[in-house]
């Protein structure tokens, strides 16, 4: 296409993706608590 239209979109769509992929980072993971082994017995 004349215009870069694919191109445009897809910088779009890398900056969206970075900013995504950073925002990402800085979340602190969702871990499961531990249990204990072999408490109950």
């Amino acid at each position: 296409m004349a215009d870069n239209f694919l191109e445009n979109h897809y910088e779009d769509y890398l900056r969206r993706k970075a900013a995504w992929e950073k925002s990402r980072k800085h979340t602190p993971s969702v871990r499961k608590p531990e249990r204990p082994d072999d408490e109950a017995l």
